[in-house]
């Protein structure tokens, strides 16, 4: 699978030990930044991971800032993005199950690692159902709902 990942100063560790387990597992990961603890604005990452992932239907995102809120903000911002803030396994499963969330943020400040570990294990693992969610999705996308 290919991800894209990206976190303002306050997500860049949980970022780095979030792309090296999805490394592990054997996918791809281009992490578009930051790179280093200088203060930057999390809109920019946000917006870009969702721009990138947008032009790629297969592709994943992996947002990560101090609470998760404003990355998600931003991403979601993006047509063609559904970006869930989840805190736990459940909350990322539902993201992909009910939601066909293509990216998934997470707080830095909120979760600790082997939690966030879980829950992106888990979003990666889970499929969407469709069914009855599918309208629900549509509707997202749509300009009124």
């Amino acid at each position: 699978m290919k991800w894209y990942a990206g976190s303002d100063h306050a997500g860049l560790a949980l970022k780095r030990q979030l792309v090296e387990m999805l490394r592990k597992l054997g996918d791809e990961v281009i992490d578009i930044g930051t790179n280093d603890d200088k203060s930057v604005d999390y809109p920019s990452f946000g917006a870009e991971v969702g721009r990138r992932v947008a032009a790629e239907s297969t592709a994943r995102g992996l947002v990560v800032c101090g609470t998760g809120i404003g990355i998600s903000i931003a991403a979601n911002k993006v047509p063609g993005i559904r970006c869930a803030l989840v805190h736990d396994s459940f909350t990322a499963e539902m993201a992909r199950s009910h939601n066909d969330a293509n990216i998934v943020a997470l707080g830095a400040r909120v979760v600790g690692g082997g939690v966030a570990e879980h829950a992106l294990t888990t979003f990666r693992a889970t499929a969407f159902e469709g069914g009855r969610h599918q309208r629900r999705v549509d509707m997202l996308g749509a300009d009124k709902q």
